[in-house]
């Protein structure tokens, strides 16, 4: 009889446990499925979207510049130059696992397109990387983006205090090129730290697909923050915004050799109607304190070989653009985010081109409103330039600019 009664007690507490685990698990609806399903987003540096199951990410970012520029240029007449002279979408991410991450830049402004030119490729693609990062302190790249270079150039353009770079950015710089890049860096906040950046690549430049030979580009590039690293990755970007406690510097210093390069500017320029090895040196430095911030860069391009005829026309030539150039930037940033900045840049062209190409100065001075941080600015700036000829004449230029700059 007892045994009777524990039976018919077990099964009625099991029927009842069966009763509330069927309320408590019951089925979602479909307005609930729909949110479990639905990706996370985050607004950060830009629109961010996770998939529910953490297996992709995408971070969508677009910036543009509008400017107008008078031009005022010795023999010339005047002129008003007004354009977007950027416009770019920016993707950026992981697939599979964060360790695995992507980078895509496309642009659309005329200046970084360029002309449309028959049987050549539409420089839309800017970036268009694949990292693996095992751990912390390694990155391995694979694809086309910037080379460890010139501190400016490395930065991006959206994070610049003027306008735009300077002309020995635009003229000795190795800007981007498709191939391995590896990077290895130990960074503490108050502590000496460094950085080292190698690639091999193919020393053509971006969207270059005309390959009839092996030359390679090599290129490496150390960083050494004594003071230990820029608050909030402030080496990256011009200005002290961050308005640094303690003095933080940055010095650097780069290499690339291009061997058997197809252009007059190593990655950048028209096609030579023959090739060079190419050896490109550049050094930096940077510091920041309390809203002040200081800036060095020197640039140098030597080649092989300068000077190249056609073939089949012995009077047109060209030739790779060599020489060296410095770049001095000052600049102070008040509590309410105005930014006063001085710049002076000074260029000197090798011997084998001064027929064909003059010694530079240049003066810049300008002011920028910070309304959200360099992402959204307003900049003026006033450029006096002054170029110095192979047979002793000189010419006077400026530009005075307005620019509004705003992006996510």
């Amino acid at each position: 009889m007892k045994k009777r009664l524990t039976l018919c007690l077990c099964l009625i507490g099991f029927g009842a446990f069966a009763q509330v685990d069927s309320i408590t698990k019951k089925k979602p609806t479909i307005d609930e499925y729909k949110t479990l399903m639905s990706p996370y987003y985050s607004y950060g540096d830009g629109l961010g979207i996770t998939s529910p199951d953490s297996l992709y990410q995408v971070n969508i970012r677009f910036r543009m510049q509008n400017r107008v520029s008078y031009i005022d240029n010795q023999d010339e007449e005047d002129k008003i130059d007004a354009q977007i002279r950027r416009l770019r979408l920016r993707f950026d991410g992981y697939v599979g696992n964060p360790k695995f991450e992507y980078s895509l830049q496309l642009s659309f402004a005329s200046g970084d397109v360029g002309e449309a030119e028959e049987g050549k490729n539409t420089n839309i693609i800017r970036d268009a990387m694949i990292f693996y990062n095992p751990n912390n302190h390694w990155s391995f790249g694979f694809g086309q983006t910037k080379l460890p270079g010139n501190r400016q150039r490395n930065n991006s353009s959206g994070a610049l205090q003027l306008t735009d770079r300077s002309i020995n950015n635009a003229d000795f710089n190795i800007d981007r090129d498709f191939g391995f890049q590896a990077q290895y860096a130990k960074k503490s906040k108050d502590k000496f730290s460094y950085i080292f950046r190698g690639a091999i690549s193919t020393g053509e430049g971006r969207n270059w697909t005309k390959f009839d030979d092996t030359g390679l580009a090599y290129t490496g590039k150390v960083e050494i923050l004594p003071f230990g690293a820029f608050t909030k990755d402030g080496s990256s970007y011009e200005g002290d915004m961050a308005r640094e406690i303690t003095p933080k510097l940055m010095l650097s210093g780069g290499y690339s050799y291009n061997n058997n390069a197809h252009k007059e500017k190593g990655q950048q320029g028209a096609e030579l109607f023959g090739t060079s090895n190419i050896q490109s040196v550049f050094a930096d430095a940077m510091l920041k304190y309390q809203g002040w911030a200081f800036m060095y860069a020197y640039m140098q391009r030597t080649a092989d070989d300068n000077l190249f005829y056609n073939p089949d026309e012995p009077t047109d030539f060209n030739y790779v653009y060599t020489g060296h150039g410095m770049d001095f930037q000052a600049s102070y940033m008040f509590r309410k985010h105005w930014e006063v900045i001085g710049r002076y840049s000074t260029q000197r062209v090798n011997k084998e081109i001064a027929e064909f190409k003059p010694d530079t100065d240049q003066y810049s001075i300008g002011l920028t409103k910070y309304i959200w941080e360099h992402a959204f600015k307003l900049q003026a700036e006033v450029t006096y330039e002054n170029k110095h000829y192979f047979t002793n004449q000189k010419k006077d230029n400026w530009y005075a600019r307005l620019q509004i700059e705003i992006g996510i």
